[in-house]
């Protein structure tokens, strides 16, 4: 079979070059030629663990091309994959669904024989059927069907969790639709993955619903922790006893300064329009919403108390600009509140991160300081701030934190360090919901 992918951004790169892993022929088209001359020369737009790999094999091997010839790549095509942005719009929150419909636009003339059209873009309840009304209206003679195929990629694990996913969730109208889905997903059907088909609204929201839930689960653990801080309790045991409950579970119950990325932000504030445009009130969401965009705003006000009421002309160390580990994402990451707060404040900042280095000028302001490791950033730093959970993190000590750092304060964000070995090197710890193990109070 023959795969189009329309979009080279997170979703349509990964999925792309894994149907081509799957061994089938797959183009990725993209109206940037910058970017597509990079990626046929290897070059990977994004960081994520080894997808570099996966698109050098296939390149080599002759299954995955690159393209900004939209007509070419689509006419032909057994399935054509819309993975365009829906980035939260601007004014109400709502999905934008411009880019959609625009591919949308563009691959009906070109369509050829009969072709499925699948949606793997995050969008609201009833996008598929606006999809099929522009190409019907534009190609009369068209013979497609419509999909939904949402992903479920977590950045820092994607290929992986492309080819060895929890489930497989298919929306289509009819059996040949359907048809095309199961050869699609052949090699994942031998794994004995567990395939939903259902119909496209509800393929729509089972995305939605998902990310909502988790951002809810992150969002409960937190205001948990809140609560642990003033009753001298521990969120990190409170987490281990509630997530070894097989109802609950224990992903996505890390304490933490509140979520961010590319998807849960945008994705609970379009549920939440979306509801609203049927007259559906989700509190629930609402609350989880405004809590989270409260929560990183109110952890620099954490970092300004734990050095005394007072950041001005203090060096802060930050380690961490991406979202979360494993990738240089920094969309609606805690960074983003947290950094321009205290540089407001008077703070001088060093920072580091594996990954993100080269997109933080694209999202701070210009004063922050770029240290090419970690250690550089510790140096003669007043306050060190944890804020990506990166294993690299985890390695330094809390005594090579003593010995470099000019202050003591430690402000942990994402409880890496352990309490006990912070109080022994002599460094005063802020976490999250923890004992500082400091005589067996809180923070």
């Amino acid at each position: 079979m023959r795969i189009t992918i329309i979009g080279t951004g997170y979703v349509g790169l990964v999925s792309g070059a894994c149907f081509s892993e799957f061994g089938f022929q797959v183009i990725c088209v993209d109206h940037d030629g910058d970017k597509i001359a990079g990626l046929n020369g290897g070059t990977i737009p994004i960081y994520e663990s080894g997808l570099d790999d996966v698109v050098a094999r296939n390149l080599a091997s002759g299954r995955l091309h690159f393209q900004t010839d939209i007509a070419g790549a689509v006419a032909g095509a057994d399935a054509v994959f819309i993975a365009v942005g829906t980035p939260e719009r601007r004014g109400d929150g709502d999905a934008d669904l411009s880019y959609v419909h625009q591919a949308a636009r563009e691959i009906a003339p070109h369509l050829e024989g009969y072709t499925l059209v699948a949606v793997k873009s995050t969008v609201p309840v009833g996008t598929g059927g606006e999809v099929a009304e522009i190409i019907r209206n534009l190609n009369p003679q068209a013979d497609f069907d419509i999909a939904s195929n949402p992903e479920f990629l977590r950045e820092g694990s994607a290929v992986e969790d492309f080819m060895r996913p929890d489930r497989v969730v298919v929306g289509v109208e009819n059996s040949r639709a359907r048809e095309v889905m199961q050869r699609l997903y052949r090699p994942l059907l031998q794994l004995e993955t567990p395939i939903l088909f259902t119909n496209l609204e509800t393929s729509e929201l089972i995305k939605y619903g998902a990310n909502t839930f988790l951002a809810t689960k992150i969002s409960f653990i937190n205001q948990l922790a809140d609560l642990c801080e003033k009753v001298g309790a521990d969120v990190h045991d409170v987490a281990k006893g509630m997530g070894l409950d097989s109802r609950i579970g224990a992903e996505f119950l890390h304490a933490g300064p509140g979520f961010g990325g590319s998807c849960f932000p945008k994705d609970t504030q379009a549920l939440v329009r979306m509801a609203a445009g049927h007259d559906i009130s989700m509190s629930i969401v609402e609350n989880v919403v405004a809590y989270n965009d409260a929560r990183k705003k109110s952890m620099a006000g954490r970092i300004i108390d734990a050095a005394g009421g007072d950041v001005a002309g203090k060096v802060v160390a930050v380690l961490g600009l991406a979202f979360k580990a494993e990738t240089d994402d920094m969309r609606d990451s805690p960074a983003l509140d947290i950094i321009p707060a205290l540089l407001e404040s008077g703070a001088r900042i060093k920072a580091y991160d594996p990954a993100a280095m080269g997109r933080g000028a694209d999202f701070l302001p210009p004063e922050v300081a770029y240290c090419p490791q970690a250690q550089d950033a510790l140096i003669d730093a007043d306050i060190v701030v944890v804020i990506t959970e990166w294993n690299e993190f985890r390695a330094l000590s809390p005594q090579l934190l003593a010995e470099v750092m000019a202050g003591d304060v430690l402000v942990d964000l994402r409880n890496i360090f352990d309490p006990e070995a912070v109080r022994k090197a002599g460094l005063k710890l802020v976490n999250i919901g923890r004992m500082t193990g400091d005589k067996g109070e809180g923070n």
